[in-house]
């Protein structure tokens, strides 16, 4: 028997050691078109690019990792096709690989600016190491403006180490308030007031237009306001582009990303689709959704490995986040709409506080800033679906901790 695996990112690397802590006996290959050993993402956008960061990215497993568990990791091989029928996937050098059950966990690129200009010297996006490395020698030459384009999480965090390395930083983005998509109005507020102390100018209602430069080197971004943000380099975070081609090409239904089951069975039979560009439905959101997170990418690992070794389980995990920015560790459990009811907890003048969000009456996500007991109970909550009640949480004494305490173990 034997498993294929295209992708060697979070996703990909926790489904091949969960199929072995599940007991699975086959054999398992680990496709991955980069030529270096599988690495955590996350940290590029944050302790990479510090003074002092570690230059050398973090590896997800250890070097004899594989060997030990009997995972054969293809380091530089991408896979150039998927036929469902023969069940065999297609190799860069012209070989195949068969396999009884297969595991797309491909994950996403980042999405390519196209405007006049895109092509010009200078813009940069930050999605791999070599990204990364790229950003970082550009920030320790230690002076210089930079405009980001994008105020999510991977731009904010970009632009808080580079605010705190001495440059000039500019921010814009068409949306109304940082991170809209995943944050509350109020949280929002906070972190607009954070870069703001940092330095960092904020646009927002300002999408990007073009960009214009000398000598094939960019020298300004061009909002869509036609206001121009003079720069010496620039980093373009406008989300990603699921890498769904293989998938498509295979006939494998696909909507915005891989579509999945609550087994996260595509609709080929042995085919599974996990991470970053699987479209599942979740019952938290209420309907289909697509999650860019470790979390994600780890929790529907081990649940795929359950059902190929035997257990098949469903994948209904409440999503959680969190992203670093200077002095603030800002952590998300469950997914915010701007209509539902806030009441915080903590001392927000402290830095230290978390925003319930309720919904009809009922909890749906947690915000919390350096506060991560308050993040760890939340995740609970949500995950027994708990009737915790908004007059519980406004009431300050509340003991939460004791509460989530009384709540069964999962």
């Amino acid at each position: 028997m034997t498993v294929v695996i295209i992708g060697a990112g979070h996703a990909g690397v926790q489904a091949a050691e969960s199929l072995r802590t599940e007991g699975y006996s086959g054999r398992i290959v680990l496709l991955d078109q980069a030529d270096h050993l599988p690495y955590q993402r996350p940290p590029l956008s944050k302790d990479y690019m510090k003074l002092d960061g570690d230059s050398t990215p973090i590896p997800l497993r250890g070097a004899e990792f594989y060997g030990e568990q009997n995972i054969e990791l293809r380091a530089g091989v991408k896979a150039l096709g998927i036929d469902a029928e023969l069940k065999t996937v297609q190799l860069s050098g012209g070989e195949s690989v068969t396999y009884d059950d297969l595991i797309i966990a491909a994950g996403a690129d980042a999405r390519r600016a196209t405007c006049a200009g895109s092509d010009l010297g200078g813009i940069s996006y930050l999605r791999t190491v070599e990204d990364a490395e790229a950003l970082r020698a550009q920030l320790d030459e230690g002076h210089g403006r930079v405009v980001v384009v994008g105020a999510g999480f991977i731009g904010l965090e970009f632009a808080a180490v580079a605010a705190q390395r001495g440059l000039d930083v500019t921010v814009i983005d068409f949306a109304q308030r940082p991170m809209q998509r995943v944050l509350s109005p109020s949280m929002s507020d906070y972190f607009s007031r954070l870069h703001g102390d940092l330095g960092v100018k904020l646009h927002f209602d300002e999408g990007l237009d073009r960009f214009a430069g000398e000598q094939s080197q960019v020298t300004s971004v061009v909002g869509t306001s036609g206001a121009v943000y003079p720069c010496d380099f620039a980093v373009v975070g406008l989300g990603v582009v699921t890498d769904d081609a293989l998938a498509v090409d295979a006939g494998i239904s696909c909507d915005r990303g891989v579509l999945v089951d609550v087994q996260l069975r595509t609709d080929q039979p042995h085919v599974y689709a996990i991470g970053d560009l699987a479209v599942f439905p979740s019952k938290h959101f209420g309907g289909n959704l697509r999650l860019e997170s470790v979390q994600n990418a780890t929790d529907m690992a081990k649940t795929v490995a359950k059902t190929i070794a035997g257990s098949p389980t469903e994948y209904d995990i409440a999503p959680w986040f969190w992203s670093n920015q200077a002095t603030a560790k800002l952590q998300i459990a469950g997914l915010a709409d701007p209509t539902d009811v806030v009441i915080e907890r903590g001392d927000r003048g402290r830095g230290k506080f978390s925003q319930f969000l309720f919904r009809d009456g009922r909890l749906i996500a947690v915000e919390s800033v350096n506060s991560p007991a308050d993040h760890v109970a939340a995740r609970r909550l949500l995950e027994h679906n708990a009737n915790v009640t908004m007059d519980q949480i406004r009431d300050q004494s509340f003991n939460l901790k004791d509460y989530v305490k009384s709540l069964p173990v999962a």
